[in-house]
């Protein structure tokens, strides 16, 4: 197949290739895999179920590449960054349609992801006439030094099925505009949203063959497909968005090449309400930052520690606005609440919900689901030791619990070995600045959820939360700073 665009089978059933420098192609052995709805389980896709043998070839196709399109100037690249915005923008039903069969995405969150990630293209235009260097002070009289920001050669980026277009074009586009070549690694989950769809904008849009490549494969295969990663000396990054366990994994295998890793990982995110704060306005951003997606973005809150004094007051108005929500079909414009992402998620949440009322947890809404649609679920009462007190749940669930005073929500938060996103929800911006500078987080916001993300944003996590950031900053961590100098005149040596 020689076009980015899918065809359809006779059973209706969208059938994708994938693209390695430049051309579409199906596995080396011809192997598909079904992708499925987490709504209906209707098959969405076909798409190739790949080995390492096409992952090698499209690291191949990405390092004879790179040369030629870090050397391309700054206004070429940006000609293509903002065709690619373009041709994005266009195709947003189709992506938003894409992104509820294939993730369970609602509107609202499949929309955002196509806005967001048609500005990070946008505003990337920019970032390749970004400063890659600075002069340097010496103390010889006839010497020019500079620190001058090279590329690495080709990242290979590893996206997740949550999210999954916003985090595939993060794991993209900056490392594109430092002058690095990309191999996609998508998420089996999602592939079309995650990756093969990223791959068609590029090409569309006319990026050099080779710059984007972009290899599926089917539930099982990952392991594989990592090994010519963590082998392969011409891949020189690893930029992997996933759970702090695989993370280990991924870390501990680049160590062993000395490859570079950017991870972007979960996060046990919480939120303190203190009694001053207006608690309609908090129990909404609450709600926003607990169920949004269904809980499966790694910013939603997991845990919101209120001050004693308003808490019964608080936790009814966030259970009124846990039971508004509407759930259903992702498809349809109205649902906010869709499906979890497979069986595993769904039993999961399940699990740790049923481990806290086992404890002594009290449920005040949710705990039921209709097939994978798991209700907005608020508990009280939860052991700090029960895992919905500390470990990251992937579901609409959060826990509720009461703090004596700022100090005590502080230590509590920082217990917690996550760092990703915090808020405080206060009518003292003051106050809540002062908490937020106690607190260890990658992000802290001050009555904002801990949802809040822009393309700019130096977005990450400290702690189990990961390492390396996005946006902006992300130059600095796909480029190798490198010392150069220049002698004009003739310097008396010692030998």
């Amino acid at each position: 197949m020689t076009s980015s665009t899918p065809i359809e089978s006779p059973s209706g059933i969208r059938e994708h290739t994938q693209i390695i420098g430049g051309a579409w192609a199906a596995a080396a052995d011809g192997a598909t895999y079904e992708v499925t709805s987490p709504y209906d389980d209707s098959v969405v896709a076909r798409v190739p179920a790949s080995s390492r043998t096409d992952m090698a070839h499209a690291v191949a196709a990405a390092a004879a590449a790179q040369p030629e399109w870090a050397a391309l100037a700054p206004a070429a690249k940006q000609s293509l960054f903002l065709r690619a915005a373009d041709l994005l923008h266009e195709r947003t039903a189709e992506v938003v349609e894409a992104l509820a069969r294939e993730s369970g995405s609602g509107a609202g969150f499949a929309h955002f992801q196509v806005q967001w990630s048609v500005n990070l293209l946008r505003q990337a235009a920019g970032w390749v006439y970004y400063p890659h260097g600075e002069m340097l002070r010496t103390d010889f009289p006839h010497t020019f030094a500079t620190a001058e920001r090279k590329p690495l050669g080709v990242v290979a980026s590893f996206t997740p099925w949550n999210g999954a277009h916003v985090l595939a074009w993060r794991a993209v586009v900056a490392p594109l505009a430092a002058g690095n070549t990309v191999v996609v690694k998508p998420s089996e989950e999602a592939p079309v949203t995650a990756g093969l769809l990223i791959g068609e904008v590029l090409h569309d849009a006319g990026f050099p063959p080779g710059t984007v490549n972009v290899v599926t494969h089917a539930p099982g295969g990952a392991a594989e497909i990592a090994e010519e990663l963590y082998e392969n000396r011409a891949v020189r990054c690893l930029y992997f968005t996933g759970s702090a366990r695989t993370a280990r994994v991924v870390a501990a295998r680049a160590a062993a090449s000395l490859k570079r890793t950017v991870l972007e990982l979960g996060g046990y995110n919480q939120i303190i309400v203190t009694e001053d704060a207006d608690l309609d306005h908090a129990a909404r951003t609450a709600a926003f930052s607990a169920f949004f997606h269904q809980g499966q973005i790694c910013m939603n809150a997991r845990r919101i520690l209120v001050h004693h004094s308003v808490y019964d007051a608080f936790t009814a108005k966030l259970v009124d606005a846990a039971r508004a929500l509407p759930l259903g079909d992702p498809s349809d414009p109205a649902t906010v609440i869709g499906p979890l992402i497979n069986d595993a998620a769904l039993h999961g949440t399940k699990a740790a919900v049923a481990d806290a009322v086992a404890q002594g947890a009290k449920l005040l809404t949710g705990g039921a689901h209709t097939g994978r649609v798991f209700e907005p679920t608020v508990l009280v009462d939860v052991p700090d030791d029960a895992s919905l007190s500390c470990e990251e749940t992937f579901g609409p669930v959060v826990v509720v619990r009461p703090i004596a005073d700022d100090d005590e929500g502080v230590r509590l938060v920082n217990e917690n070995p996550y760092g990703l996103s915090f808020s405080v929800l206060t009518s003292d911006v003051g106050r809540g600045m002062a908490i937020s500078r106690r607190i260890d987080s990658g992000a802290v916001h001050v009555n904002t959820p801990t949802i809040n993300d822009e393309p700019q944003s130096p977005n990450g996590g400290v702690k189990d939360s990961g390492w390396g950031r996005s946006g902006l900053n992300g130059i600095e961590e796909f480029t190798e700073l490198r010392w150069m100098t220049v002698e004009t005149g003739t310097r008396q040596l010692p030998l």
